[in-house]
Parts: structure tokens; C-alpha cells; sequence
């Protein structure tokens, strides 16, 4: 090692002396900056110095006596003049090293004046430490210990799902980029994670390597009138989202959609109020209850009672509704918070459902038959990942409710963004494409098989870390046949319904958060301060620091 030093120290100073380059010496050109992706030696990038390189992207032979060395479509030009003399070895050992093809030298003048015991030991530790620096090259190009991070995979790799190389290289992108984060060990201490909303990012990498399948082109003339289809009931709605949206579910089988009337709304948030709207009589004598089982969606209080309609009114925990009369149930399937499936808890005649299935999904629960109810609600942001696109849909069996949800939704956006309709529908088009054979050959680009897999790592990382930990519980869940993917699975629900189970933990939000862990507790869905809810659907690396946090925390 120390010879190797002594090298370079010779090489650095021997450079300094005899060439002129400008803004840097050889030693800074024999360390260029190492990234993910990036070959040590990136000669493209380099600018010409003391006429010893000059770049060109059309191999050809100049006339007279220059000479030019050819190597991966650039000049070397007046290489001659360089090693003409015996103060200019470190130019040509800085070529040399640029690859293991040695390059051929013509009209060598002077070339037995390089001959020299100081140049040929400079020469030996120069082409020694280009070995070296080629292996260390070759290692980390595959993820090896030298300056990338890699980590253990579980289940199967985006290889064998179908990405290939482009995937393996994307991967190994990601992860240096995490370990390159990472590796300030401060800046992961004091940053906040804030799993309390359940924003969907997950999902990015899987729509990325889609590449230009989902892109849509909306030219400007495009999309302008506020009507879609003026002979469908739901004027604003696009017939090709429509049709994409009755290919989906008969794909997943999720839904029965034969004899429904499609309502799209600005996400299920809009459809939800529609509903409330749709159902509740207008010439009652007092706001209709709406109620749900606790603990329930934690926006389904504040949404309700937001505007103080006459019509309708929160009621509480369905579990505890006892009043007489007409009543409005929400029943969320599996359910946002805790994962569980659900049906009515009501129990008594004379109440209306509304099934909230943004969540009945292959990747968060088996698929164990199509939904057959009067008024059933989903969304692309859970089913997808596109919280932003804000698109939902209701599948409603009475054409009079169908009306009246149409009538709101025109009374308060005036219809649905086209655009955003269409885009959907692209997105929805292209999940249907790699889904219809799955379990079979080929069918590893499914985005749900894909999704299933890694909500399936994650919550097999969650588990473990709960388990070490010894201060929380989680929910036990049973599995099921899934028919779509034609298996047995285990639900695996987008939120984690997290309890703290140590005695001095009263409030388990305020809890987490004096570890920078941002949560929604268990007030805000209903039930005590013991619990909270924590998204599963969030980017990698804010999902694999709340694991690593979670799990040193002990009572």
C-alpha cells in the first residue's frame, strides 16, 4: 500500500511540474466522483488539457504527422508530443489507464528517452493501481461491498417479476441512493417520519418501470366541453374510464357490475357526500343518523357534520346506535383503521348501507367473492397509488339514487376533470393488461401480484420489529382463499392498527412521536388513546426507518 502511495505521490508531482491543466491536477483526474450508475474513467466528461486529448464523435485519421490513438469512439491526439518527453509519462498513464486495451503507437519519437529507472518504477505502480482500481469498479458495479448497499431480499426479486436489467440496475440505483442517506447517521436521527396520512407512494416504483405504457397525450383542443356523454345518466363520466372500470372488476372479481349505474366523483371523499345527499329524505322531520362501527375512517365524523346539512348527522359508533327511526350505515370493508373485514353491526331493520371497498383490493385481502351491494364505493388512490389524479367511483343499483348522486356532484364541481378521468382510465387500462393471467407464465408484471408481495415483506418486517420490541401489539388476522390470485393469503391491510401495551404508555400518538414518529391516534376513529393508526404504504425509506426505530424501543 505504501508503494502505491509513493506512486502517486511521484505521478502527482510529476504532473504538477511538467503539464499545464487547467483548474486540476492529475491527481484529482485520477479519482473522478464515484456514483451509482457511473464508471470511474468517463473520459466524455473530461475537457481537453495541454492538447493531450481532444474529444471527437467521428472516428478518422488526420493528415500529416499528427498521430491519433482511437479508443470507444474518441481521438487521442498529439500523444506523440506528450511522450516525446520524459517529463510527460503521467499524461500517457492516465490513458492507459482508461482500459485494459493497450493502444497502438506510431511515429514514437524519441521513445527510448522514457527509458528510465525513475519512469519504469512510476510505469509499474501506475499500471498496478489501474488494476486495482478496475476490480474495485467491477466489484461495486454489481453491488458489492465496495461503496454500494445491499440489502437482503425477500420474496421475489423485480428480475424475476419480469424488469430485468433495466429493474436490476433501477434497484441498485435506489439502494446506494438509501445508503448514501443513510450513512449520516445524525441527519436519520433527527428526521420526523410522518406515517399519518395514508398517501400511497409506495406504488412509484412499480408505475416508473411501467415506463411510457400509462403516459397520456391530452392535446389542447381536447377535453374542452363539460360533457362527456350526454346520453348517460352521469353526463361528465368518460366512457373510456367507464369501460376500464367494468374491465377491472370483472378481472379482479371484486364487483358485480352488471345492472349498476357508474357515478365517478373527485375521489370517494365527493361519492361519499353524494351519497349522504342521495339517501337522506328531504322532507324529514330531523338530519338522518349516519353512523359506522368504531373504530371507523377518522374523516367520516368531520365530513359528515362539516356543512351542518338539515339532511343528515354524525351519530357515533355504530356498535352503540339504538334511536328509532331511519339511519344511515357506513360500512368500510376491509376497514381503515384496523384491516378487519366488516359487515353491518346495526342490529335492527331500517337502515340504508353504504359499502366503502377502497380497500378490497388483492393486495390488502383475498378476494373471496364479487360485492353485491345496493351502493358500493371505491377509489384509484388505494387501488392504484394515484392519490392525485382524485378519481372514484360508485357502482349504485337504484337508478333514482344514481340521479340524485349525479345532481350533488353537478351542484358542487359542476362534473368530474375529463382529464384526470382519462388518465385514470389509461393507469386502470394497463392494471387490467397485466392482470389477466396471472398465476400463470408471464404474468409477473400483475401489478397486484407485484403489490401483494411487497405489502407481504412489509408487514413480515412490521411483525418482527413488534416483536422485538415487546412494547406493541398488532391485530391477527385469518387467512383466506383469494380467487384471483388463486391461493391462500393472508389479509395485509394498508394501515397498521398499533396498540401500546405498556402499562405506563397512555397515549400511544404522543408516545411515538417523542421518537419523531408522527401517527394518528385512536381518538380520532373512536376508541382510546392506546392505539394508532400507522400508513404501510409509504415510501421505502421512510418506511424502513420507522421499522428500524420501532424496534429499539423498549419498555
Amino acid at each position: 500500500m505504501n508503494l502505491v502511495l509513493l506512486g502517486f505521490h511521484y505521478l502527482r508531482d510529476l504532473a504538477s511540474e511538467t503539464c499545464d491543466f487547467p483548474g486540476k491536477s492529475f491527481w484529482d483526474f485520477s479519482f473522478p466522483e464515484k456514483k451509482s450508475g457511473r464508471k470511474f474513467f468517463q473520459l466524455t466528461h473530461f475537457i481537453s488539457f495541454s492538447g493531450c486529448l481532444s474529444q471527437s464523435f467521428n472516428l478518422h485519421r488526420p493528415s500529416g504527422d499528427q498521430t491519433w490513438f482511437s479508443s470507444s469512439g474518441f481521438c487521442y491526439k498529439s500523444a506523440l508530443q506528450c511522450l516525446s518527453s520524459s517529463h510527460s509519462l503521467a499524461h500517457s498513464l492516465w490513458f492507459v489507464s482508461r482500459s485494459s486495451n493497450f493502444f497502438v503507437f506510431a511515429k514514437m519519437a524519441n521513445f527510448l528517452g522514457i527509458f528510465t529507472v525513475r519512469n519504469l518504477l512510476g510505469l509499474s505502480l501506475a499500471l498496478n493501481l489501474s488494476l486495482v482500481l478496475r476490480v474495485v469498479y467491477e466489484s461495486g458495479k454489481d453491488g458489492g461491498p465496495h461503496g454500494f448497499s445491499v440489502e437482503e431480499q425477500r420474496g421475489p426479486s423485480m428480475a424475476d417479476m419480469g424488469f430485468g436489467k433495466e429493474a436490476q440496475a433501477t434497484q441498485r440505483t435506489r439502494l446506494s441512493a438509501s445508503s448514501s442517506s443513510s450513512s449520516s447517521g445524525q441527519d436519520v436521527m433527527d428526521k420526523v417520519i410522518n406515517l399519518d396520512h395514508g398517501d400511497p407512494t409506495m406504488y412509484e416504483n412499480y408505475w416508473q418501470r411501467m415506463g411510457e405504457r400509462t403516459t397520456v397525450v391530452i392535446s389542447g383542443w381536447q377535453s374542452m366541453s363539460y360533457f362527456s356523454d350526454v346520453k348517460n345518466p352521469c353526463w361528465f363520466l368518460e366512457p373510456e374510464f367507464a369501460k376500464q372500470v367494468v374491465r377491472l372488476h370483472n378481472v379482479v372479481g371484486n364487483a358485480v357490475t352488471n345492472g349498476r349505474q357508474i357515478v365517478v366523483g373527485t375521489g370517494s371523499s365527493q361519492l361519499f357526500l353524494a351519497a349522504l345527499y342521495a339517501l337522506a329524505p328531504k322532507d324529514g322531520s330531523e338530519p338522518m343518523s349516519v353512523v359506522s362501527a368504531a373504530p371507523y375512517y377518522s374523516s367520516y365524523p368531520s365530513m359528515t357534520d362539516c356543512l351542518k346539512s338539515g339532511l343528515y348527522k354524525w351519530a357515533g359508533d355504530a356498535r352503540r346506535f339504538s334511536k328509532e327511526g331511519p339511519y344511515i350505515e357506513l360500512v368500510t370493508s376491509p376497514n381503515n383503521p384496523d384491516g378487519f373485514v366488516r359487515h353491518s353491526m346495526v342490529n335492527r331493520t331500517g337502515g340504508i348501507l353504504v359499502h366503502d371497498l377502497a380497500y378490497y383490493w388483492p393486495q390488502y385481502t383475498p378476494i373471496s367473492s364479487p360485492a353485491d351491494h345496493d351502493l358500493t364505493l371505491f377509489t384509484v388512490s388505494k387501488a392504484t397509488g394515484h392519490a392525485g389524479t382524485r378519481i372514484g367511483w360508485a357502482l349504485v343499483k337504484d337508478p333514482e339514487v344514481a340521479k340524485k348522486m349525479i345532481k350533488f356532484i353537478e351542484l358542487n364541481t359542476i362534473g368530474v376533470s375529463r382529464d384526470s378521468q382519462l388518465r385514470a382510465a389509461k393507469i386502470l387500462e394497463v392494471m387490467t393488461n397485466t392482470s389477466e393471467n396471472v398465476g400463470r407464465i408471464g404474468s409477473y408484471e400483475s401489478f397486484f401480484w407485484i403489490s401483494y408481495h411487497l405489502m407481504a415483506e412489509r408487514w413480515q418486517l412490521l411483525r418482527a420489529a413488534v416483536n422485538r420490541s415487546r412494547v406493541f401489539s398488532l391485530p391477527d388476522f385469518t387467512p383466506g382463499f383469494c380467487h384471483f390470485l388463486n391461493q391462500d393469503s393472508q389479509p395485509q391491510p394498508a394501515f397498521a392498527w398499533l396498540k401500546c401495551e405498556d402499562d405506563r404508555v397512555e397515549d400511544c400518538e404522543s408516545f411515538l412521536r417523542g421518537y419523531k414518529m408522527l401517527t394518528r391516534g385512536g381518538r380520532h376513529f373512536g376508541v382510546g388513546p392506546k392505539y394508532v393508526r400507522i400508513s404501510m404504504v409509504d415510501r421505502d425509506n421512510n418506511f424502513n426507518l420507522f421499522v428500524k426505530r420501532l424496534s429499539v424501543i423498549q419498555s
